[in-house]
């Protein structure tokens, strides 16, 4: 499958670099517009806002015009995202590039899972994890890689940089051949040709799987954007320093990303039946629950420690599975759509029980309000084990 999988790893790597480039810039870029911290915030808000509908409207373009459009188009925006960024005298543009980065962002995630699916081959499950994980080593990077360049040549010469690497991602998206992504037409019978219909936007929405699984990605999105935001809050609260919080956040996102590629290698050495997918959610699902509870418990920074990592630990594996039994129960010719509809309305959960999470906490405290994720990560459990009843 010449370039296409060298392309597919790339455009993982630099969507997992568009997810965490405003929280690696935002210090670098206060200082230069010189914004408050809640305008700073409004960027980062609206980077998640502005994706909902756009990744919906993208899944329809991909399915439309085809992936390979998509591709070129995504990272054409973002690299023009990155000029106007590292260019921004203003406020205003700074709310444009950050539009910009969102849409291009929200194009690429939806088209890059159905190319990952074919691009890695084995199952779907094995597919989405490993992608998951170039993904999160994209993520984990960006910080360091930013820093980096930020000391050495400032903040609009690195974005610059960045935005040269996402266009020779997209020069590599032109010279790989998508048709080797191309679906097999049906084979003819012994009667006559296949006249099995292309299946159309009504099949997909009477989908009960895709709804499952949007439901599982509505619990699921909060849990890891609110350990992600007060894990170290939570752990300075028990006594850690801020070096040290701060350290075991990053191990909170090591272990995340390595059981990713651990369930990815997993998959394919025991090559699991079909099916067996939604065991994995749930398995995932309860244990989260398990995790969550004992932090909301946890009495001394031992147990904290431990149920931070074991946080990270069983939460790898939930997204990218629920998106391989999505991919898995959709046809082909939906999957943009599918994709869309998964993020569009999923994504909900991440705007809403995170924030009411944080108001909780703000009348208690930050370990008191991981009570509501713990709600969350019960209903995430709740909803796998109706989709492992269905398989």
């Amino acid at each position: 499958m010449s370039l296409v999988q060298p392309m597919t790893i790339a455009i993982l790597v630099a969507t997992g670099m568009g997810v965490a480039l405003l929280g690696s810039v935002k210090v670098a870029l206060a200082r230069k517009l010189q914004m408050d911290e809640a305008r700073v915030g409004g960027l980062i808000s609206m980077f998640a806002i502005a994706m909902i509908p756009v990744i919906l409207s993208a899944g329809f373009l991909t399915d439309l015009v085809g992936k390979q459009p998509v591709v070129l188009g995504g990272c054409a925006l973002m690299a023009v995202s990155l000029v106007v960024l590292g260019a921004a005298g203003t406020y205003l543009a700074a709310v444009v590039a950050v539009l910009l980065l969102s849409a291009a962002w929200a194009a690429l995630v939806n088209v890059i899972n159905p190319i990952a699916v074919m691009a890695f081959g084995g199952s779907e499950t094995y597919a989405m994890n490993l992608a998951c994980f170039y993904f999160g080593a994209g993520a984990f990077a960006t910080p360091l890689a930013v820093r980096f360049l930020l000391q050495r040549i400032g903040l609009s010469k690195a974005l610059l940089v960045l935005a040269a690497l996402v266009l020779a991602i997209g020069v590599l998206g032109g010279a790989a051949d998508f048709s080797t992504l191309t679906v097999a037409p049906a084979e003819p019978s012994a009667t006559g040709p296949a006249t099995r219909a292309a299946p159309g936007l009504t099949s997909l929405l009477t989908n009960p799987v895709l709804w499952l699984c949007t439901l599982a990605l509505l619990f699921y999105g909060p849990l890891e954007a609110a350990t992600g935001a007060w894990t170290t809050t939570y752990l300075g609260d028990k006594g850690l320093g801020e070096s040290a919080a701060s350290g075991l956040l990053s191990a909170f996102w090591l272990a995340f990303t390595a059981s990713r590629l651990a369930t990815a290698l997993g998959a394919r050495a025991l090559d699991l039946p079909p099916g067996s997918e939604t065991i994995v959610i749930l398995v995932s699902a309860a244990g989260a629950a398990v995790a969550l509870s004992g932090m909301v418990w946890a009495r001394g920074r031992a147990m904290a420690v431990a149920m931070v990592i074991a946080a990270g630990v069983v939460y790898g594996p939930i997204y990218p599975t629920i998106m391989a039994v999505l991919l898995g129960h959709v046809d082909p010719s939906l999957h943009g759509r599918a994709v869309g509809l998964l993020f569009a309305i999923g994504g909900i959960g991440s705007a809403t029980i995170p924030a009411a999470m944080g108001a909780y906490a703000k009348r208690t405290s930050v370990q008191r309000g991981f009570l509501i994720a713990v709600a969350s990560a019960v209903a995430l459990t709740a909803v796998a084990v109706v989709l492992t009843l269905r398989s």
